[in-house]
């Protein structure tokens, strides 16, 4: 770690490219625009570059950095910061909270090894919930365990969401994580699309309120050395995919508009904007007969968009921070036997150098997934990219990284990591909200349970059940039968990243009605669903004397809502289907059914 110099008027700094000066971009007394200036006038054009990518980094045991290709990772941890000089880095596998601060530490002490010491920014996905998809969001580890952001959007509760959001910010800035890849801001208008888990729900107001709640408790009333900065995600509205197929994919590269509720789609950015979001995120989709504002999209993923980025973005809503693509839209990804081919929907005809020019005169500053460090520098050097396009985009970037007080201290303290990540006030808080978010669909009059039952589960672990009652085998045996259940799905997993995808159809197997309908016979019965996606519920809803929706609610929450030692006062986030019929003639970008089976907003 560099030592700290003291000057001899007292100023405090870190001597980052040390010539024993300070040097304004070092002198913490300075304005931001006068650090940056300073510092983007030092820089080579490779330590420019460097700024403008972030890749997938993994920590190692015990907090080490890995050294050599990582399970998701492409490179050494010392090839990406000392050789390609880049210094933002998207986090996956982390371990307990001192290891995770124990390995930002050591990553900070890598980079003060740079020319000009630049702080490494880390960020991640969602990490506070269930769903563990390595595409999109990590269950919760070592963090506080809260519903997925459905859940919250269940709770209605802008209040509760600038709660989460602060404790978020308190756990991740204890590990040295300073950017998170979130709010979703976008619409879960198609039931099928696999993203939904992470969103707030189909209407445009709830997740405008939610998203600047989020905002507030996750950066604060400004950017600071106590903020995680945030990237709002994906404009101009993700949710609007072809069939419901995920556009991490080449068969669901589309976007499509056939209600012509694009505009509804992009409400929430505006809201966020206007809070203060740090960076925006375009998605992978093409939209097809997209117009927005009075402007025309081109047929070309959102990150290559022009029009999108350039016109709607940074000129009709005035937005002025990091544009930061997303992941991988360069290169294709090989990861072990399997490829994700690179999600350069509308110009797959470019090559690498070209895509890289295309999301350039788009707009993006910073471009996710990839590390190509030298096709940009060869750009510049052949004349294709002027280089003080580069330095607009740098100077962005600079200012977040100045603004989050890391060029004055990037380190953490590990005593205060374990003490922090973790806590049990904020464990107990998540399990409340847990419970709370659950939704009772039908039978609420038969809730709370009371009294010693007799009780059959599948689904629920040993020590939650026994809260019920007692546990027996067979449902001729029960007074109560409780069965959790979770949205199906179509499994596939041909392309990197695929499994993890719950994608498909919504409807559950025949059969399970008839099983379901046999236990029913037995005793009252209690249905819970996991709802990452709105499943089609009706051949549920005869059986189930009780039938409620779960949105990331552990087993013991779960209890702790039936019995009402919490009470269940959750929503729906979005509208039911009735059938697989509806959802295959709704219109993807179209908010709501005309005809739910339960409608958003729903309780019993």
């Amino acid at each position: 770690m560099l030592p700290r110099i003291t000057t001899p008027d007292g100023v405090v700094f870190r001597d980052l490219n040390g010539n024993g000066v300070l040097d304004p971009y070092e002198d913490p007394r300075l304005g931001v625009d006068e650090r940056v200036a300073d510092l983007l006038g030092r820089l080579s054009l490779a330590e420019k570059v460097g700024c403008m990518f972030q890749t997938v980094i993994e920590s190692g045991p015990e907090g080490a950095l890995v050294e050599g290709a990582g399970a998701i990772s492409k490179s050494a941890t010392t090839t990406v910061v000392t050789g390609k000089l880049m210094n933002h880095f998207n986090v996956h596998q982390l371990g307990d909270a001192r290891s995770a601060a124990r390995w930002n530490n050591a990553l900070q002490e890598l980079a003060e090894t740079t020319p000009h010491g630049i702080p490494v920014t880390v960020s991640s996905d969602p990490r506070h919930s269930f769903a563990e998809n390595a595409g999109a969001s990590f269950a919760a580890g070592a963090f506080s365990q809260w519903p997925e952001m459905l859940g919250l959007a269940a709770l209605r509760d802008p209040d509760l969401v600038r709660r989460f959001a602060d404790i978020a910010r308190q756990e991740y800035t204890a590990v040295g994580l300073r950017a998170a890849l979130h709010p979703t801001l976008d619409l879960a208008t198609e039931p099928r699309w696999a993203r939904q888990a992470q969103t707030f729900g189909q209407d445009p107001a709830v997740v405008s309120a939610l998203g600047v709640a989020y905002l507030e408790g996750m950066q604060g009333p400004a950017l600071g050395p106590g903020s995680v900065a945030c990237t709002a995600k994906h404009f101009p509205g993700g949710g609007a995919v072809r069939d419901g197929e995920d556009s991490h994919f080449p068969y669901g590269a589309e976007a499509s508009y056939p209600s012509g509720s694009g505009e509804a789609h992009l409400e929430p950015f505006p809201a966020a904007i206007a809070a203060g979001v740090t960076a925006v995120m375009p998605y992978y989709s093409k939209p097809i007969g997209l117009t927005l504002r009075g402007i025309d999209a081109a047929e070309v993923g959102f990150g290559y968009n022009r029009p999108i980025i350039g016109d709607l973005l940074r000129g009709e809503l005035g937005f002025t921070g990091v544009v930061l693509s997303d992941w991988e839209l360069i290169n294709d990804n090989h990861v072990g036997g399997q490829v994700l081919p690179a999600r350069a929907w509308g110009v797959e005809h470019l090559d690498p150098a070209g895509r890289l020019e295309a999301l350039l005169a788009a707009g993006c500053d910073q471009f996710g997934g990839e590390e190509c460090v030298d096709l940009l520098i060869d750009l510049v050097g052949s004349g294709r990219v002027a280089e003080s396009r580069i330095d607009d985009s740098v100077r962005r970037i600079l200012d977040v990284k100045f603004r989050l007080g890391l060029f004055d201290d990037p380190f953490v303290d590990e005593d205060a990591a374990s003490a922090v990540v973790g806590a049990a006030e904020f464990v107990a808080e998540g399990h409340r909200a847990q419970a709370a978010s659950v939704t009772v669909l039908t039978g609420r009059d038969r809730l709370p349970l009371g009294g010693t039952q007799r009780v059959y589960v599948e689904g629920i672990a040993p020590d939650a059940a026994a809260r019920l009652g007692t546990v027996v085998a067979d449902p001729a045996d029960a007074t109560l039968a409780v069965v959790r259940l979770q949205a199906p799905w179509e499994h596939r997993d041909d392309l990197f990243l695929e499994s993890w995808f719950h994608q498909g159809s919504l409807a559950f197997p025949p059969g399970l009605r008839w099983r379901l309908a046999r236990i029913a016979e037995a005793c009252p019965l209690i249905v819970d669903v996991f709802l990452d996606r709105p499943a089609v519920l009706s051949d549920l809803v005869d059986v189930a004397d009780v039938l409620v929706a779960d949105f990331g609610t552990n087993d013991h929450a779960l209890v702790d809502a039936l019995t009402g030692v919490v009470e269940p006062v959750g929503v729906l986030p979005f509208d039911l289907p009735r059938s697989m019929d509806d959802v295959r003639a709704h219109p993807e970008d179209r908010p709501g059914f005309d005809d739910p089976l339960f409608a958003a907003g729903w309780r019993c």
